[in-house]
């Protein structure tokens, strides 16, 4: 049965990183049989009724049927590519992930939308902290974003939270989608990607050897 998809949220893939760590861009590095970023495609388009892509690059996404756009403020990082996603939304609020999360949950990020009524910027908050590149944010965050990016460099996106009406998610609700956390992983360097690899590459043979312990 097809879910339906949820309407007044647009999905936004920030692909405009310059992959220093890495090497090469992180978005189009290889996993299950295609690139990262066709797998973060997939699982926004099968929840949003538009996804756009913000890249400075939109000819390297070809490959991939949505609408790509630029920042408006250029070079400004993450607070940038959140700040043009919102503009160039066709909805009032947006979902917000970066090009190399491998492990986006569909069901929590609904959960997530479920709860952008009231807030202008839905954010988890974890062990790490809180999680900026998987977040709702509404139009209301726009001024304060464009604050941060008229201002002084080096401001993060969460320096916004103190202007907006801010709904954060605890690690108990994440833990009931996800418990272990893995939908904000990322990678950002060689050695991140290799292990990535190995946890995800089945050797020749396993699916048979499960097989035959069952």
């Amino acid at each position: 049965m097809q879910v339906k998809k949820i309407s007044g949220v647009t999905g936004v893939i920030l692909a405009g990183g310059a992959s220093s760590r890495m090497g090469s861009n992180k978005a189009l590095l290889l996993h299950r049989g295609g690139r990262i970023i066709e797998g973060i495609y997939r699982t926004l388009a099968n929840i949003f009724e538009e996804v756009i892509i913000v890249t400075g690059t939109p000819q390297l996404y070809n490959f991939l049927p949505c609408r790509k756009v630029p920042d408006v403020y250029v070079g400004k990082g993450v607070p940038g590519g959140i700040h043009s996603g919102l503009v160039h939304s066709k909805n009032l609020a947006i979902f917000a992930a970066a090009c190399d999360m491998p492990h986006l949950n569909e069901e929590f990020i609904r959960y997530l939308c479920s709860l952008s009524g009231s807030a202008d910027l839905v954010i988890p908050s974890t062990c790490s902290g809180f999680e900026p590149l998987h977040s709702i944010y509404r139009r209301g965050c726009l001024s304060a974003l464009e604050e941060i990016l008229k201002g002084e460099t080096g401001r993060r996106v969460t320096d916004i939270m103190s202007q907006v009406r801010v709904r954060k998610v605890l690690l108990k609700e994440i833990a009931l989608f996800d418990p272990e956390f893995k939908t904000f992983d990322n990678i950002n360097t060689p050695e991140e990607y290799f292990r990535f690899r190995c946890s995800t590459i089945k050797p020749p043979g396993a699916d048979l050897i499960m097989h035959m312990k069952s």
